[in-house]
């Protein structure tokens, strides 16, 4: 199969799925479990990166790294804001779940 586009599957998620955005969000769906994949920018405190992700490690959910900024993150979702840290709580049409299984 071809390399994913990651930015526009990230997109189609938004449009088509369920997702939340921010460290409080994704927190909350983290522990609920009812995250199915974590994604964060490149530019999160690393003391954040590090809490997402000890908190997706023992909820098993797979975490995915953005390349870019969160301005760049903020922008493929279509939002006029940054955003460090987002959950997909389902992906809809998108195959942006095959994301976490690639870095697993």
């Amino acid at each position: 199969m071809a390399a994913i586009d990651a930015n526009k599957e990230v997109r189609r998620a938004v449009d088509t799925g369920e997702v939340v955005f921010g460290q409080r969000e994704a927190e909350k769906s983290l522990l609920k479990g009812e995250a199915q994949l974590l994604i964060i920018s490149g530019n999160t405190p690393q003391l954040v990166k590090e809490k997402l992700q000890a908190q997706a490690g023992v909820a098993g959910i797979p975490v995915y790294e953005f390349k870019g900024t969160g301005l760049e993150l903020g922008s493929v979702c279509g939002k006029p804001f940054g955003i460090l840290s987002m959950t997909i709580l389902k992906p809809g049409k998108s195959s942006v779940l095959e994301l976490g299984k690639a870095k697993a």
